[in-house]
């Protein structure tokens, strides 16, 4: 990967911050900086920056073309370098505007269908210009839908020992009405250790039906393996992981557990007691935190009985990872890898509010998903598997399905 020194021209962030022409400035500095990523490319693919004698250069710089780039802060022109040989290749424009077309589309098909707000039109019309069609939209879909669709039902590879599943709502217009509907996702980690998004699928609900719908979906893709699944305590998930992954562990995320002890607590006690819970939920092994659990009940079992009976009822779906080797822990006790999948999507339906259709949810939705996959497969390891298959290995095979299990091999 290129190794990069951006250079940032002082004038220029003087009109960024004080200046009156702050939109102007933004396009400037993102032009700057994307036309530095793409020199930067170059010299990588030549193995020589401008100018340099080396015997490594495989190739010599010849000029470069215009290329314009539409997004959100207007459309930039970046110089595109060319080379000799004419090989030049750079992933930029189609990562970086795959969710922007995204985006762009479920605009324009507001405005069309006459359901956009002014502000919407504003900026479809700032995106795009006044000149687009229903014919335009269509075409455009026509691109990018089929890569989009393509990427969620593509075949799944090998084993996924770590599954995290999650849900995210969102509003869309059906026959001249606003439904919500859910967007079910989850991403796994393979036997490598890398993340991988496994796909997303929109249903009614988080009904039990919905979810074993979607993970039937998946293991026709090719979905096997699993032996931790974590998500929320959404009773129809955890329904459907028990009979989807039988003989798997459930791991109940302990953030979400963290907020509902909260919501259950007096206002005095909110923050003792959810520092002690925490600390049940970080012990170093099962046997501390059962210990912990006593001293806990024993000390607010008359102060806070609710409270007391709902931790003690939970216990072993909130602790269930710490049967694992102590590296896999902290990864793998709560959903906030996937919470931050959901920001981004939520980042951008922020600008719609209430989306046309549903393929317009799956085409964004699919290409910030798809535009992260591609982020985690080329990117840094996730975990260390090593360690994991050692520990597993020695696990006894009479451990029997249920609710929550010790995770043992698989024959």
């Amino acid at each position: 990967m290129a190794h990069l020194q951006i250079t940032l021209d002082e004038q220029l962030l003087h009109h960024l911050f004080i200046g009156n022409e702050k939109d102007s400035a933004m396009d400037d500095l993102l032009e700057m900086i994307l036309n530095q990523v793409l020199n930067a490319q170059a010299s990588e693919q030549i193995n020589a920056e401008k100018y340099e004698r080396s015997e490594k250069r495989t190739d010599y710089r010849n000029g470069s073309y215009p290329h314009q780039l539409k997004t959100r802060v207007g459309t930039l022109t970046l110089n595109v370098p060319r080379l000799r040989n004419g090989h030049f290749s750079t992933d930029l424009f189609h990562r970086y505007q795959r969710s922007e077309q995204a985006l762009v589309l479920s605009l324009m098909e507001m405005v069309i269908n006459g359901v956009s707000t002014r502000r919407v039109s504003r900026i479809t019309e700032t995106l795009c210009g006044t000149d687009f069609s229903k014919t335009t939209v269509s075409e455009l879909c026509g691109h990018l839908d089929p890569i989009v669709e393509g990427w969620n039902n593509r075949p799944l590879k090998g084993c996924f020992p770590f599954l995290i599943v999650d849900a995210v709502y969102t509003k869309v217009r059906e026959n001249g009405r606003v439904r919500s509907r859910g967007v079910l996702i989850s991403y796994g980690i393979n036997e490598e250790g890398y993340r991988t998004i496994l796909g997303l699928k929109i249903d009614d609900s988080e009904s039990t039906e919905a979810w074993n719908r979607y993970f039937s979906w998946l293991k026709a893709r090719g979905l096997k393996g699993v032996d931790v699944v974590v998500s929320d305590d959404h009773g129809g998930l955890v329904s459907a992981v028990q009979r989807a992954f039988q003989g798997a562990t459930w791991q109940r995320c302990q953030e979400h557990f963290l907020r509902n002890v909260r919501d259950r607590l007096p206002k005095p006690l909110k923050h003792e007691v959810a520092d002690q819970v925490r600390a049940i939920l970080h012990a170093p092994d099962v046997d501390t935190a059962q210990t912990l659990l006593h001293s806990f009940l024993k000390a607010y079992q008359e102060k806070a009985p609710r409270i007391t009976e709902f931790v003690e009822t939970a216990f072993d779906d909130v602790t269930a990872v710490l049967s694992l080797p102590e590296p896999y822990r902290r990864r793998l006790r709560t959903t906030n890898g996937m919470e931050r999948l959901n920001e981004e999507f939520r980042r951008r339906e922020k600008v719609i509010r209430i989306f046309p259709n549903q393929d317009s949810v799956v085409r964004l939705m699919g290409a910030v998903l798809m535009e992260q996959d591609e982020k985690w497969v080329s990117g840094r390891r996730y975990l260390k598997m090593d360690d994991y298959f050692d520990w597993k290995a020695k696990q006894p095979r009479s451990a029997k399905p249920g609710k929550v299990t010790t995770l043992y091999p698989k024959g």
